[in-house]
């Protein structure tokens, strides 16, 4: 039976809170990896997004994959420097994968200006603490090679997950392992192996067993992101392995969380992105397209730059396309085994979200009535806190204040865990508000997270490059670098497209659209040029660039899209300068120590090369388990 593989979209995202240097096995699940495929089918590899985190010598790589194609014939194969015990892997929960993508996205911002004719206090334009412009085994297996082995170090079931630890004495005796057990790879994967397996590399593979796996209601396979975590004095990202299944270029997108600041690449030109780009009104319904363009367009011009598109405190952002990262999702991404102590959970706090009202209470009103009684909302959450000391999460409660005041009604109404949504509903029914002419129904979400203010803090890299064979010469190495701001500059301007140095990170991808004041202007002395984000009608959104691998490419004037020049695109286009050669078991030349700014903030660290991660998603001609394989040898 001819099995068809649709469209593979690996996301590939890992929390990787790096100290001094991000030394995360090389992450490869869509490009940095390569595909091995039934001889009826051909995968290809369009997009990775990674996030790795890492303090000393540790390292987290979280990976996720949204596979389409029978979960049987669906393997990962990723180098890594030790062999991985059990506790060393598991999986985790999808959602935070996606948070962590929307929350360093570029973004396009909406403001609407206020009436001409209104009075407005005259205000200094200065800059703020957020920055210019800113606000805020077993047996043996595989002969081949002349007699080497390769050897099952350890084998192991995670979830829906059935792991096997190889190691290798060459990558002829490997690929004709993966090829006795099943695999089927791709030509020329044995030389692009070589290097890892005489770097020493042991070999990570995951292979999914569907009597495990959880289907959605159109019957795909929903395969839980993988955790691992390991010890390496390295850092390389093996980025040249995913051309093996490469039809076109590739976007690679890296997301870093460090104490120790931002990240940049060590063997790559690095650039940032242009920011505070004011548009026109087609770029909200185009906007991947857009940016799509503007991205194609720098590279043009910086040919084999690796483009930062955001740095930033992973626990603030302004303005937000989503909440940030609690404590809670840092922990799940690696903090629970790179950190210890109660500065890794934080202080508990709540923070009330906008209320929805209907009837005759204001917001104002309600908002103050809830504020006051906010000590018995985190009462509610230490009492959950007591028996999950790293829950966090939302709730929202909606109820009714009757004319009296009295609230009438109240019942939970989305998110909430371990009883604390029954805690807060019982509060809430003993609350007393000022009468009114008529009953008043109440929307109120609440966000309950451990506050790290005062502990670690950690910043939100995120590191954008796209290549193909032609413009790819080695790996990609990373390492510190000085603090950057751009990107938060309010409404009214005045709009800097470049990236500025600063004291701390603030620096992201903002693009503006601005709504002129569509009413009557019929004062004397009209005041034009007062914007803010509260739309007119509806709800402000934070539009942000997600899944910007899969956007269209090449349809998009920017010069007709723009308010004013994309100053970053004045230069010519350059050719594309010849690869370097590539060799992995080359340590990186070490980046110059950076000075220190005036806070005494942004020293650069030495970031060594680190081990590879290859990511294979592998149709199996026949389905045989690699435990079994193993032992029969």
């Amino acid at each position: 039976m001819h099995s068809t593989i649709r469209r593979m979209h690996p996301r590939l995202c890992a929390a990787l809170l790096a100290t001094a240097v991000l030394a995360a096995p090389n992450v490869a699940a869509a490009f940095c990896g390569f595909y091995v495929a039934g001889a009826d089918s051909k995968l290809y590899n369009h997009a990775t997004v990674v996030v790795m985190m890492r303090e000393g010598n540790r390292t987290v790589l979280s990976m996720r994959n949204n596979y389409d194609g029978p979960p049987e014939k669906f393997a990962m194969v990723v180098p890594v420097p030790v062999v991985l015990k059990q506790d060393d892997v598991k999986t985790l929960p999808a959602a935070v994968f996606d948070r962590i993508d929307r929350l360093s996205a570029p973004r396009l911002v909406e403001y609407w200006e206020q009436d001409p004719c209104a009075q407005y206090p005259v205000t200094l334009d200065k800059p703020t603490s957020a920055g210019p412009g800113g606000g805020g085994g077993g047996g043996y297996g595989g002969g081949g090679g002349g007699g080497t082995q390769v050897k099952v170090e350890a084998e192991f079931a995670v979830g829906e997950y059935d792991i096997v630890i190889l190691s290798a004495e060459d990558a002829l005796a490997l690929a004709t392992w993966l090829t006795s057990n099943g695999y089927v790879l791709p030509a020329g994967a044995s030389e692009h192996l070589q290097p890892y397996v005489a770097s020493g590399s042991k070999f990570f593979v995951a292979k999914v067993d569907p009597s495990r796996v959880t289907f959605d209601a159109k019957g795909m396979a929903m395969l839980s992101p993988l955790r691992v975590h390991y010890p390496s004095d390295d850092f390389r990202l093996p980025i040249r392995l995913g051309l093996i299944n490469a039809d076109g270029p590739q976007d690679l997108l890296v997301h870093i969380l460090s104490t120790k600041g931002r990240f940049e690449a060590a063997n790559y030109p690095n650039v940032p992105l242009p920011t505070e780009i004011e548009v026109k009104e087609p770029v909200r319904a185009g906007f991947p397209a857009f940016y799509a363009a503007l991205f194609d367009g720098l590279l043009a011009r910086h040919p084999g730059a690796v483009v930062t598109e955001y740095a930033w405190d992973a626990r603030t952002c302004d303005p937000c396309p989503d909440q940030p990262l609690s404590s809670t999702e840092l922990a799940s991404l690696g903090m629970d085994v790179l950190f210890d102590g109660t500065d890794i959970l934080g202080m508990p706090m709540v923070r009330q979200a906008a209320v929805t009202t209907e009837g005759p209470h204001t917001k104002d009103i309600v908002r103050r009535i809830i504020r006051a009684h906010i000590n018995e909302i985190r009462a509610c959450y230490n009492q959950v806190l007591a028996k999950h000391s790293s829950w966090s999460g939302s709730v929202r409660i909606d109820f009714t204040i009757a004319k009296t005041g009295k609230v009438s009604a109240a019942s939970h109404a989305d998110g909430g865990e371990h009883g604390v949504d029954a805690c807060i509903v019982d509060r809430v029914k003993k609350w007393t508000f000022p009468k009114d002419t008529a009953p008043t129904t109440v929307m109120a979400p609440f966000w309950l997270n451990r506050d790290l203010t005062g502990g670690r803090s950690f910043v939100l890299t995120r590191l954008h490059a796209r290549y193909d064979a032609k413009s790819l010469g080695e790996d990609l190495v990373f390492r510190t670098a000085l603090p950057i701001a751009n990107g938060s500059h309010g409404s009214d301007g005045p709009f800097v497209q470049a990236a500025q140095a600063w004291q701390d990170n603030r620096f992201q991808g903002r693009f503006i659209l601005r709504h002129p004041w569509p009413g009557a202007i019929d004062c004397v002395n009209p005041q034009r040029g007062h914007y803010t984000d509260e739309p007119p009608t509806g709800k402000k959104q934070v539009h942000a660039v997600t899944d910007a691998a899969f956007a269209p490419r090449g349809g998009a004037d920017l010069a007709s899209l723009t308010v004013s020049p994309i100053l970053a695109l004045a230069e010519p286009i350059r050719p594309l300068p010849a690869p370097k050669p590539w060799t992995p078991s080359t340590p990186p030349e070490q980046p110059p120590e950076a000075p220190p700014t005036a806070a005494g903030c942004g020293c650069r660290t030495d970031a060594p090369a680190g081990p590879g991660l290859l990511l294979v998603v592998a149709p199996l001609l026949r389905r045989r388990r690699l435990a079994s394989a193993a032992a029969n040898r």
